[in-house]
């Protein structure tokens, strides 16, 4: 697989940098938007580890238009 696939799975946790490489902000603006409520709350599931559901990225990824592409990018079906 090259890396411009990228693996999202159909149910699950994604961390910060599979989020980053799918949504391209840096760490810093992600963390305001999350503040802000422009993206989605993550979950921590250790006390220095934060996860998004990958619905909730990918319900934020439809809001932002890109799943067609990210369905591309991902060898995904429509």
């Amino acid at each position: 697989m090259s890396d411009d696939h990228i693996h999202i799975p159909a149910t699950g946790f994604l961390r910060l940098p599979q989020v980053l490489r799918l949504i391209p902000v840096g760490k810093s603006s992600w963390w305001r938007g999350v503040k802000a409520g422009r993206y989605p709350k993550g979950s921590k599931i250790a006390p220095r580890t934060t996860a998004w559901k990958t619905a909730d990225i990918l319900a934020l990824l439809e809001e932002l238009g890109g799943t067609e592409e990210l369905k591309t990018r991902s060898g995904g079906k429509k």
